[in-house]
């Protein structure tokens, strides 16, 4: 217990800066989009354009037509897993991911429909789904009417939830890809991944389960904390969304007990004394590390996996950054949260709004737009670019 009493306190500031290390917004790097997919265990995709613009602002030379090529060949997939919430992760990753946050599902759907699903038999409804699923792509509109025929006295959109947190689901193409558009369209992650033929009876990708799930939700925690750390249990129950995770974590902290095939975590504690933990050896960058302009898209996993923000959001900024349940695009300068931005086009032409929370001083400026700059080749190559100054759109739901 001698190490956890003397524990370092690490600043709001070493803490963001770590956390943009792990998250390669202190350089962007040479990497594969799947490399980085999977390095940061996912990137958060309720709509389809977030996750080319959190590449593009990690990746040197990113390509978006390289992360649609991986959703198209199916190395990558978009399904709801950590926090019941849509991400775009590696076909390795999607199994295992889905069927550790499982409880984090059913806890949803307890929550929201419980009422309105009384009385129907959700393991019979749990194969109707798959049934209908695995026959061929369907919308929740769709699934729910056809659910609704077998469950007339329930509403159709209780019904497809059902199906939506009770199945491993992923969004198919050409949802998602670069330049195209499609309906939000679902199968199960086992008929997408080939693993038996769609429409097969018998069990699916919602029961295989991994075969130690300690041992895996352990790897996956490790893997948090080597993209997000150094992270306390609260916000590792706040980026996946399961509870009960300082069981898991503290063995790796004790001399005596620990599992020799995880490393000892290290600990620190944050300015208000919350204990945090650590990889040993993982990177802490020198507070003063000069850290870039970024613009980071709306939902960017980095500012929602941690139960305290500060390490990038600023207390003042606390709010601003959310319109009742969406988020927006924000602006990163020196490390953390100052603005917002949008991208608008029309006819031939792009504009990037940017809104600063504060004025920015001559060198922000100039950092801000020669980034922004880079943004508008990414988002539209064809189109000729300006950038404003001034008020970002009102975020939609």
């Amino acid at each position: 217990m001698t190490q956890r009493r003397t524990a370092p306190v690490l600043s709001a500031r070493a803490l963001g800066r770590a956390t943009l290390e792990r998250q390669l917004l202190l350089k962007r790097v040479e990497s594969s989009a799947l490399e980085a997919v999977e390095r940061l265990v996912g990137l958060q995709a309720q709509a389809p354009r977030p996750p080319y613009e959190a590449l593009a602002a990690r990746l040197a030379g990113f390509r978006p037509e390289e992360l649609s090529g991986l959703l198209e060949s199916r190395r990558a997939v978009r399904i709801p897993v950590m926090r019941s919430t849509i991400h775009l992760v590696s076909a390795r990753d999607a199994g295992v991911l889905r069927a550790l946050t499982r409880q984090v599902h059913e806890r949803t759907l307890r929550g929201n429909f419980a009422k309105r699903l009384a009385g129907a038999d959700l393991a019979r409804l749990t194969d109707a789904a798959r049934a209908l699923l695995e026959e061929r792509p369907l919308t929740f509109a769709e699934l729910g009417e056809r659910l609704q025929e077998e469950w007339p006295e329930h509403e159709r959109w209780p019904l497809s939830m059902a199906a939506r947190q009770l199945l491993p689901l992923v969004q198919v193409t050409p949802r998602g890809l670069w330049g195209r558009s499609g309906p939000a369209a679902h199968t199960t992650l086992a008929a997408w991944l080939g693993e038996r033929p769609a429409g097969e009876p018998g069990a699916s990708a919602e029961r295989c389960e991994p075969g130690d799930p300690r041992a895996a939700l352990t790897g996956v925690l490790l893997r948090y904390l080597a993209a997000f750390g150094p992270a306390s249990v609260k916000d590792m129950q706040t980026w996946s969304g399961l509870t009960r995770l300082r069981e898991i974590v503290e063995p790796l902290v004790a001399e005596a007990g620990r599992d020799p095939r995880h490393p000892r975590l290290r600990t620190f504690r944050d300015e208000n004394g919350v204990e945090l933990f650590d990889l040993p050896g993982a990177p802490l960058p020198d507070p003063d590390t000069e850290a870039p302009v970024r613009f980071l898209p709306e939902f960017d996993n980095v500012l929602l996996s941690h139960a305290d923000r500060t390490r990038l959001l600023p207390p003042a900024y606390q709010g601003r950054t959310w319109s009742r349940n969406v988020a927006y695009r924000v602006l990163l300068v020196d490390g953390s949260v100052r603005g917002l931005w949008s991208v608008e086009t029309a006819d031939d032409r792009a504009r990037l709004v940017v809104e600063p929370f504060a004025p920015l001083t001559a060198a922000e400026r100039t950092a801000v737009e020669e980034e922004a700059a880079g943004v508008l080749r990414t988002a539209a190559p064809g189109a000729a670019h300006d950038v404003r100054y001034g008020q970002v759109a009102q975020a939609t739901g």
